[in-house]
């Protein structure tokens, strides 16, 4: 019996044009330089598998990017004080930021309108 070698492949993520990451510089990183990781957005995807990034801080364009040095920034992240906001309490609206009071404000403003009922038919 013989025993052949396993393949291992790492999955390569894929992201799209909009989607927001997190891009370390392999050079910077690996020569000790600070500001090695930052915060983009995705310009454009390219066939070859690479990625031009726009930086969220500098405006500055990134190319030639290979995905195993970008991570996926999930809008739930981006959205978790707002979902675990408390509700109740004397300082629980200090403790949400202005984004979250304004979605909490309009949700509150739809969630008293009363529904308009059907028109007659015929």
């Amino acid at each position: 019996m013989s025993l052949s070698p396993q393949k291992t492949t790492t999955p390569v993520a894929v992201f799209k044009a909009g989607d927001y990451v997190l891009y370390r510089d392999p050079e910077l990183y690996w020569t000790g330089q600070a500001g090695h990781t930052f915060v983009c957005k995705v310009k454009k995807a390219w066939a070859t598998g690479e990625y031009t990034l726009t930086a969220l801080v500098s405006g500055r364009l990134v190319e030639f990017v290979k995905p195993d040095y970008m991570r996926l920034l999930p809008p739930i992240d981006a959205m978790r004080d707002i979902d675990t906001a408390p509700l109740h309490g004397v300082d629980a609206a200090d403790d949400m930021t202005a984004a979250a009071m304004a979605w909490l404000t309009q949700q509150q403003a739809t969630a008293n309108v009363r529904p308009e009922l059907p028109g007659p038919r015929g």
